[in-house]
C-alpha cells in the first residue's frame, strides 16, 4: 500500500503521513526543526491567488513559511511510490492477470 509523504517546504525532507493523521500548529520538521503547520506547506498555498491562498475563507498569513492557527490548513501530500514493496507490486499484477484470464 502506498503511503502519504509531506515535503518539508524549507529543507524537502520526506515525512510519512499515517491515513488521517493531522499536522499540528507547532509540529516542526525531524530534519531541520522549521515549522510544519505553515502556508508553504498546506494544499492551499497558490502564489497565484490573492492572499497566496486558494481558499477564499482564509484569513491573511503574513509569513507564508511560519506556523500559523489556520483552520483551513491541509498538509500538501504526494503519494510515497519510492518506498513500495515487490510484495505490493507483485499482488496488484496478479489481480489486473486475472482480469484477462478465462
Amino acid at each position: 500500500m502506498n503511503s502519504l509523504a509531506l515535503s518539508c517546504q524549507h529543507c524537502g525532507h520526506q515525512l510519512k503521513l499515517a491515513a488521517g493523521m493531522k499536522i499540528h500548529r507547532r509540529d516542526t520538521c525531524e530534519s531541520c526543526s522549521s515549522d510544519l503547520h505553515s502556508c508553504r506547506n498546506c494544499r492551499f498555498f497558490d502564489p497565484s491567488k490573492s492572499k497566496q491562498c486558494a481558499e477564499p475563507q482564509a484569513e491573511l498569513v503574513t509569513d507564508k513559511g511560519q506556523s500559523n492557527f489556520c483552520d483551513y490548513f491541509e498538509p500538501r501530500t504526494t503519494v510515497d511510490l519510492v518506498n513500495r514493496t515487490s510484495k505490493d507490486a507483485d499482488s496488484a499484477r496478479k489481480s489486473f492477470d486475472a482480469l484477462f484470464k478465462k
